[in-house]
């Protein structure tokens, strides 16, 4: 079951732009409990839900989002699906090659409150590029509401970040902080390589 939302953001100020429609495959990848659901609920339906909603296999959201690039003279209207899968590793294994194949751009999760969390994305990370190649992705260190639990801070994120060249933005699903901005920068970030207009670095 897929769920439709869309952010068209002010048009009026892009007239005279060329229209163009580019379509966008988001993965979020992550260990189970980290947030990814509560993340994707809140950007495409502006929802929280306090209990822990396991995925079974995968679900996949839609949001469409305008960008206006007028230096390029375009205003783009990107269509994102919004892939979320089980995080177990076992079911990664078996969906693995499914579920990245053809992705133009990964959200990975970690949870502030588990730095183990953190250090998984390594693995994560890695049999995405194994699959999808090199491709933007962007780390959200997520449930930043939880202050008096967390485990790590940004010598940990921006390490394992300037590992994989990777922007990381610090969010919450419960408040909706940042969320937005996380998919907006990785919508940004795929419109680039997709536009050819840079490549991800190596």
């Amino acid at each position: 079951m897929e769920s439709n939302s869309s952010d068209q953001g002010d048009s009026s100020q892009s007239s005279g732009l060329k229209k163009k429609t580019i379509k966008t495959k988001i993965c979020l990848i992550g260990e189970k409990a980290v947030g990814k659901t509560s993340l994707i609920r809140r950007y495409v339906l502006n929802m929280f839900d306090d209990r822990y909603i396991t995925t079974i296999g995968t679900k996949v959201s839609k949001k469409e989002v305008i960008i206006p690039r007028p230096d390029e003279g375009l205003e783009v209207q990107i269509d994102m699906t919004i892939w979320d899968i089980m995080g177990e590793k076992g079911f990664r294994e078996l969906l693995k090659e499914a579920y990245f194949y053809g992705a133009n751009g990964i959200l990975a999760v970690a949870d502030i409150t588990r730095e183990k969390s953190l250090s998984d994305l390594d693995d994560w990370i890695d049999s995405t590029i194994k699959i999808a190649g090199t491709i933007p992705i962007i780390i959200a260190v997520n449930k930043t509401d939880l202050e008096g639990a967390i485990q790590y801070g940004d010598k940990e994120v921006s390490q394992l970040a300037k590992a994989f060249n990777s922007p990381y933005i610090y969010t919450s699903a419960k408040t909706g902080d940042k969320v937005g901005e996380v998919f907006k920068k990785l919508g940004e970030m795929t419109l680039e390589t997709q536009l050819g207009l840079s490549e991800p670095e190596e």
